[in-house]
């Protein structure tokens, strides 16, 4: 099977990077398309819908039964595909990709689905996730013989798929993910089969819908909504899904481990009309921000969000407070990854281009300002300063999930612990750098009250980047403070 990549990399020197985003940030998105004469183009839609789960690059890999076509490129999806991109993708069946790097740097050729051939039949991967014993196996491969042309996890699944020693392609992949230990939803097209499969824990989300008879797969089901597929389920911890032309066969080759969603995709990382483990995202953050409210009040004259994250936990503390919610800070949706900046240096510059206080809602008030959560505390700072400039006569902060104390090494982008402000600060010192009249957290507690795991061990979710707890064992310890 001939194997044709076009990559796209329009990535250039830039004067400025916004890095006021201090955010978690998960590394990417993954979605599917199986028997659809426009595969290609309704992949491209289903990324555009994913868009929030990574911006560094995005990539289409399609099979037209006798040649695998691949596009990829650096930047937003709009910006990567275009009609004459989508014309160079033929066949029924795709997979795609959009990227925000946490394993590897952020370059083209790190950019997936990675396509290759093995054995002569083509093979694709596209990766949701972080494997944790991805050096002990790089070594073991390398050793063999395994030249790597990428820094990503995801290259090591295609090794080790090479290397494996059964005999049909769909055992090679089910082998090559029983040697690995870390979370994936990842989508594998072998020639022009799709396996779909996600970690036994079900670490990242990975959904199964319909459209016109095709079988279609995606990180969230809101990019479902798009294009109009009907949702059918969620791909189940530990399940292996092989999708060809005579169906859909659903495989249980690993053990079961107990279910550990990240309770960070109800926190921030899913889009809030999204349902995830049966629980609408938007609701359980409007719980948080209701939990909260009872938790932690505060006596003010108006609630506001940092949004857009933060509206709905702070519309439920509204609704709980009795507290009238208003948009005292507006977004711009129309700052990409570079700006240039003047050469007269304006102070905050990143956050001034992304928010904009409303004076009038906040002249002479008592605010509490809403919002998902405290990485760094440096934009949280710079937020506070533009609400008192504005006029805010008091600023309450109240942050919908606990300190996060821990960073992820399950498909998340998070600093090391040590820039992690509540790994080393009390919540008394983190109020005094950010210069808020107060500062308070949900509960843990709170959190599991809000998302329906079980109060006393927060079962079926981790909560790793807020308890230390690792589902799943990290192969050096001294990975939790390097820096």
């Amino acid at each position: 099977m001939a194997l044709v990549i076009h990559d796209r990399d329009d990535s250039t020197p830039s004067r400025g990077s916004l890095n006021d985003d201090d955010h978690f940030h998960d590394e990417c998105g993954v979605f599917g398309v199986f028997g659809h004469s426009e595969a290609a183009n309704l992949t491209y839609l289903g990324l555009h819908a994913l868009q929030h789960r990574g911006q560094e690059s995005a990539g289409i890999v399609t099979v037209d039964r006798t040649t695998t076509h691949a596009h990829r490129g650096m930047g937003l999806v709009q910006d990567v595909f275009d009609p004459s991109s989508i014309a160079k993708l033929p066949g029924d069946v795709a997979i795609g990709h959009v990227r925000y790097s946490t394993a590897g740097g952020s370059f083209l050729k790190n950019a997936q689905p990675f396509a290759v051939e093995v054995r002569g039949t083509s093979l694709a991967v596209a990766h949701n996730g972080n494997l944790t014993n991805t050096d002990e196996l790089r070594a073991t491969l390398e050793a063999r013989g395994a030249i790597f042309q990428t820094t990503t996890d995801t290259e090591l699944l295609l090794h080790l798929v090479a290397h494996s020693s059964k005999e049909s392609t769909v055992d090679r992949v089910i082998d090559a993910l029983s040697k690995v230990r870390g979370a994936y939803s990842l989508l594998v097209l072998v020639g022009d089969t799709l396996i779909a499969a996600r970690d036994p824990h079900g670490l990242r989300p990975l959904c199964l819908g319909i459209f016109a008879r095709a079988h279609i797969l995606a990180s969230e089901p809101t990019a479902f909504e798009l294009i109009a597929a009907e949702f059918v389920r969620e791909v189940e911890p530990g399940e292996v899904l092989v999708i060809d032309r005579s169906g859909v066969k659903s495989l249980r080759p690993f053990e079961s481990a107990p279910a550990k969603m990240c309770v960070f995709e109800y926190v921030y990382f899913a889009r809030p009309d999204s349902k995830l483990g049966g629980r609408g995202v938007y609701d359980t953050r409007r719980a948080m921000g209701r939990t909260l409210a009872d938790e932690s009040p505060a006596e003010a004259d108006v609630v506001i969000a940092v949004p857009d994250s933060g509206v709905p936990a702070a519309i439920g503390f509204a609704e709980r407070s009795g507290t009238p919610f208003q948009m005292g800070l507006i977004r711009s949706h129309y700052v990409g990854r570079t700006f240039i900046e003047p050469q007269q240096s304006i102070r905050h510059f990143g956050v001034r281009l992304k928010l904009s206080p409303v004076a009038d809602i906040l002249q002479g008030k008592r605010v509490i300002v809403v919002d998902d959560s405290i990485v760094r505390g440096t934009t949280s700072r710079k937020i506070i300063k533009m609400l008192r400039d504005a006029g805010a006569r008091e600023v309450h902060l109240r942050i919908s999930s606990p300190p996060t104390r821990w960073p992820c090494f399950y498909g998340i982008d998070t600093p090391n612990r040590r820039e992690l402000i509540a790994a080393s600060h009390s919540i008394e010192e983190i109020r005094r750098y950010i210069t808020s009249d107060t500062l308070a957290y949900l509960s843990i507690d709170g959190l599991r009250r809000a998302v329906g795991a079980e109060a006393n061990t927060g079962a079926g979710f981790c909560e790793a980047c807020f308890s230390g707890d690792y589902p799943i064992p990290l192969v050096s310890p001294e990975r939790l403070v390097r820096g």
